[in-house]
């Protein structure tokens, strides 16, 4: 009998017509010091095995591309939809150039072992003008695109006005929103969900963990931060309520089926077996309902 009593629900990612769990692997976790080879390569492959089908890495996450590289060989690449980004390599961090974008997307693809992407976004860019100009990053994205080396295009940043503008090139197919969706934040719910659905553009949410503050341990009371007191709050409410503040902030994201997945950045295996289990043990709807109130 399988011990996967809720599998991951599968949903349409906009216009690449891509089939992606709810629930992904986010690939920042893995590239730091701390984690050893073996444990990023376990993690990755412990996520597949629980069966999320999109994983999501940077050149900017340290060693993550290489590690998810190390994890996708022998045949376990054919099991996910693999994406990473262009612009911030630490060598050439900015540079949103048609050979800039190359030079990182082609590094990218030696580093990960595949002769392809599913997925490349641009990533963080401080102005969109060099993102679209004649001769920039999306222009060689989509040769890139006719070559073959990248199959979906998109753009991965918190300003929700460079998405609108990346949304209307109409060259771009995901946009990738981070912080803007949590139990903390939900600006990218006042206007921007609706406008990548209108325009059929897939949504990949990122830390609906709210930069850790919402992992369900007790956030730093000495973080005098809005976000930080609103999480010690949610923490406290949860806590007497006996409820997991864990389970909450991941599945919060998973109930708005504008977003097709939501990506959380696991370390090692333990925390993919428990940010799945996050997403996939009930929670009622009296819950939700009095936690609304809250928000």
């Amino acid at each position: 009998m399988s011990t996967q009593k809720h599998p991951l629900p599968l949903r349409r990612l906009g216009r690449t017509e891509l089939d992606v769990t709810c629930l992904s692997m986010g690939g920042a976790g893995i590239g730091g010091g701390k984690v050893t080879d073996d444990e990023a390569i376990e993690a990755v492959r412990r996520a597949i095995t629980l069966g999320m089908n999109y994983l999501d890495t940077s050149p900017l996450y340290g060693e993550s591309e290489r590690r998810v590289g190390l994890a996708l060989a022998d045949g376990w690449r054919e099991k996910i939809f693999l994406a990473t980004k262009t612009g911030t390599h630490p060598q050439w961090r900015g540079d949103y150039s048609a050979a800039g974008t190359r030079r990182s997307v082609e590094n990218s693809l030696r580093l990960l072992g595949t002769d392809y992407l599913d997925v490349c976004l641009v990533h963080d860019p401080s102005s969109m003008d060099p993102v679209v100009t004649k001769g920039g990053a999306l222009d060689e994205l989509q040769r890139m695109r006719e070559e073959g080396l990248v199959k979906f295009i998109g753009l991965g940043v918190r300003e929700h006005e460079f998405h609108k503008i990346a949304i209307e090139t109409d060259i771009v197919d995901v946009i990738l929103t981070h912080l803007d969706y949590t139990l903390l934040s939900q600006t990218a719910n006042e206007w921007l969900l609706s406008f990548a659905y209108d325009n059929d553009i897939g949504v990949i949410n990122g830390s609906p963990l709210g930069m850790a503050l919402l992992t369900g341990l007790e956030p730093d009371v000495e973080n005098n931060s809005p976000e930080a007191k609103k999480a010690h709050q949610l923490w406290q409410w949860a806590t007497d309520n006996n409820l997991s503040l864990l389970n909450l902030a991941i599945q919060f994201s998973l109930r708005q089926p504008l977003i097709a997945t939501t990506l959380t950045g696991s370390k090692n295996a333990i925390e993919v077996e428990q940010n799945f289990a996050a997403a996939t043990t009930p929670v009622s709807d009296d819950v939700w309902k009095r936690l609304q109130t809250r928000l």
